[in-house]
């Protein structure tokens, strides 16, 4: 446990609030991430990530170490590590993997102008900037199956976050279609995957809309969207709404954009000046 919590705080110092979608917050002793953004990007109490680098916890579970292993960041590689520290068995081949390439991780921090934000095949949100918070919502208030697209949508409709967004009802059906298809498929490349297992079951027990979209074998796919985001400051913005997927990946990017020359490509530019600050 001891070397569990170096390893960890290690980690921790080398995470900059940036590459994790969070604000910068003010003067820092340190460039990485504090404990209270560690643990709300994990979803733990501070308290817990505390008695961890300190070595003080007993073994954390697979569900524990996945969750830090996404908001540090971590490799494929390290997260087998991290597993081995805590006495635990790496996840075996065929589980959704949370790693983010390079390359997607450099397209986000290039894209500054534009809401991104980085789900995993399961639709669990896994990493977005400031912009995607500054519009949307801020994802890293939310705790385990919150952080889930699909989950909430059909468990928890009137959650906040996203409770901005207004679609049609035909946006609507073809969304809850697009997701459900999703979701099936994950099942067919990720056999293994526990934790997808669990949210398929509790969805199916959860949610009769689910289920029977489910046992109807119902297909959609993604299409591009115009949507409108309802901002508590800036009012109504009608951005266009992209799902694109990974290269080499089943990672998915949800992007919003705004058409040149428009009154939302100016209030998107306003975002990304002022962030989560207040507007008022």
């Amino acid at each position: 446990m001891a070397e569990l919590g170096k390893t960890l705080h290690a980690w921790r110092d080398r995470v900059t609030p940036a590459e994790a979608g969070l604000p910068a917050g003010g003067r820092r002793r340190a460039p990485g991430l504090r404990r209270e953004e560690l643990a709300l990007l994990a979803g733990l109490s501070v308290d817990y990530i505390l008695r961890l680098e300190q070595g003080r916890s007993s073994a954390p579970s697979a569900q524990v170490l996945t969750a830090l292993a996404r908001a540090l960041r971590l490799t494929d590689s390290e997260r087998d590590h991290l597993f081995v520290l805590a006495g635990q068995t790496p996840p075996r081949p065929g589980a959704i993997s949370t790693y983010i390439p390079p390359g997607v991780q450099r397209l986000i921090g290039q894209l500054e102008g534009a809401p991104i934000c980085v789900c995993a095949a399961s639709w669990t949100m896994i990493s977005w900037n400031p912009l995607w918070s500054a519009l949307i919502g801020d994802p890293s208030v939310f705790r385990g199956r919150e952080r889930n697209i699909i989950w909430r949508h059909f468990m928890r409709p009137g959650i906040a976050g996203f409770d901005r967004v207004a679609q049609t009802p035909e946006q609507a059906a073809a969304f809850t279609r697009a997701m459900v298809t999703d979701l099936r498929a994950a099942t067919a490349r990720y056999p293994n995957d526990a934790d997808l297992r669990d949210l398929i079951k509790e969805l199916r027990t959860g949610s009769p809309r689910f289920a029977a979209l489910w046992d109807d074998h119902v297909v959609g796919f993604h299409e591009s969207n115009v949507k409108t985001i309802n901002h508590p400051e800036l009012g109504e913005m009608l951005l266009d709404c992209d799902v694109l997927t990974a290269p080499g990946s089943d990672l998915r990017l949800v992007i919003y954009t705004a058409a040149p020359d428009t009154e939302a490509a100016e209030k998107l530019r306003l975002l990304s000046v002022l962030g989560l600050q207040a507007l008022s």
